[in-house]
């Protein structure tokens, strides 16, 4: 009866143990892997259930640990994400900036997204553009022209006009006091089980599913 006694204890003080490194592992996770707003296989054929498994499920959820782990006891602790990619560098700005391009990048897509933009968006692509074809031209050509791996960008100033940015790495144009519209990320990890090197194919496709609706909606 005694022995049984101890071990209930024992036990007892595991699960207490094991719930509160749970909790201290929770109260670590400042920001969390976002939810995508269609399923994995939604955008198929232009982004495969595979890639998005693989660039969501495994790239993005490695880059918030990353950026959870290097914020700790650092003056970024409680920072906002923006704020991280504005003012640190090294692996911290690496990981954060990821994080922020990805989260801009997989909720501007849509089952249901493509056409053209309307509204203010349009009027200003129209504005530096000239069309809305010119612009598609110009964004592929930086995309392709980018070299190694990166970011191409349809940014605004404070002031509304449009520019396109490219961006190596883990850029983003918010480092230039910009605002990031949309963004095709150009790592092969992005495309690469879908499209091999073809990353011109790649650009080309991604208009099909672009949500403009969310694009339109960063432009303020």
């Amino acid at each position: 009866m005694m022995l049984l006694t101890i071990l209930s204890l024992v036990f007892m003080t595991n699960d207490t143990i094991n719930h509160n490194q749970n909790n201290q592992n929770n109260n670590n996770m400042k920001f969390e892997l976002i939810k995508l707003p269609y399923a994995t296989d939604a955008l198929a054929p232009v982004i495969s259930q595979k890639t998005i498994e693989f660039h969501y499920g495994k790239h993005l959820q490695t880059y918030v640990n990353n950026l959870n782990n290097l914020i700790q006891g650092t003056q970024f602790e409680n920072a906002a994400l923006e704020t991280i990619v504005t003012e640190s560098e090294g692996g911290l700005f690496n990981n954060a900036g990821q994080v922020l391009n990805h989260n801009l990048y997989f909720t501007q897509f849509s089952p249901n997204g493509g056409g053209q933009p309307t509204g203010k968006l349009a009027t200003a692509i129209n504005e530096v553009f000239g069309s809305f074809d010119n612009f598609q031209k110009e964004f592929e050509t930086a995309g392709v022209g980018l070299f190694g791996s990166g970011w191409v960008w349809l940014a605004a100033d404070h002031a509304g006009k449009l520019s396109i940015v490219k961006e190596p790495n883990a850029g983003n144009p918010v480092t230039k006091g910009l605002t990031p519209l949309l963004g095709f990320d150009v790592w092969e990890h992005s495309y690469y089980l879908d499209y091999q090197n073809r990353r011109a194919d790649h650009l080309k496709e991604l208009w099909k599913i672009v949500d403009w609706n969310v694009v339109g909606g960063r432009l303020k």
